[in-house]
């Protein structure tokens, strides 16, 4: 049993929702579209009792749409612009998988009705994909994956690796919860609970309560017989921590950390725990 399910929290896939799409995320994605697109229809004559699709300003969009991605006769789009949206709206929220969603939202985007605005619609999605926590993001109109499988597997098995060490696991799930925080994300706190984590690690294997990652480093190395350039790049790895907006420290300023920095810094310190932690087995 993992970890999140022992302590009730939720799965990291269900976090950053990687291959999965929750109903937050569907709600928004398709408010965006509503908004961005259908609420703005204009009829081809004022005088028609039907809003109809023929002759309107998204006459164009909706051929498109069911040419080339519905695959379905362009004459046979429903009459009116209300039947035409519950018929995407069925599809949208019944039968498609998540997958199929942003097939849908990338050719949304790519015969989007109004070019001087689709940059704005493109910001509204990654804004929404962000603040959801998606593992997916629109790049060069396209949905592109940013987090891969690797990098949650690498958290996964942190959270699983360091049963023994609970201090460990709860600067990890602290830096996760922070970082997917739908609400108020608080990314620069992230950053120094990952690093945390491995200063943890460090006192523990080291059985020096006081010792800052700093100089555990040096003495990992000698103890364990550490590959010195990986110790290096977890060197570098604190510094950046120490000096990148105060992190570790505070700062008056704003914070220009982010969620990518924030996911970075997880995966990079989970990935030097599951390495300690199999170094150095056995040898405590």
């Amino acid at each position: 049993m993992r970890f999140s399910e022992r302590y009730g929290y939720k799965p990291v896939r269900e976090i950053i929702q990687k291959e999965s799409i929750n109903n937050e995320l569907k709600n928004r994605l398709w408010n965006i579209i509503s908004i961005s697109i259908f609420e703005k229809y204009q009829p081809p004559s004022r005088a028609l009792r039907v809003q109809v699709i023929k002759g309107s300003n998204l006459d164009f969009f909706f051929s498109a749409l069911f040419h080339s991605f519905f695959k379905k006769r362009v004459d046979q789009i429903p009459l009116s612009i209300q039947s035409t949206i519950e018929h995407i709206d069925k599809l949208f929220f019944g039968k498609y998988k998540w997958f199929e969603i942003y097939d849908l939202i990338e050719t949304c985007i790519e015969y989007f009705p109004f070019q001087n605005e689709k940059d704005s619609f493109i910001l509204l999605l990654n804004d929404c994909l962000q603040s959801e926590n998606s593992a997916y993001r629109v790049i060069n109109q396209q949905i592109t994956e940013i987090t891969s499988e690797q990098e949650i597997q690498s958290i996964e098995d942190a959270l699983e690796n360091t049963d023994q060490y609970s201090g460990v696991q709860q600067h990890l799930n602290q830096a996760l919860k922070l970082m997917s925080d739908r609400q108020n994300p608080d990314y620069r706190n992230s950053i120094k609970e990952s690093i945390s984590g491995v200063e943890a690690l460090a006192m523990q294997l080291l059985e020096d309560n006081s010792i800052t990652l700093g100089k555990a480093i040096p003495k990992l190395r000698s103890k364990y017989n550490l590959h010195p350039t990986l110790m290096e790049s977890l060197n570098k790895l604190y510094g950046y921590s120490s000096d990148e907006d105060g992190v570790r420290h505070g700062s008056p300023n704003s914070s220009t950390v982010t969620y990518i920095d924030a996911k970075f810094m997880l995966v990079a310190c989970t990935n030097f725990i599951n390495y300690l932690i199999e170094k150095t087995k056995g040898q405590n």
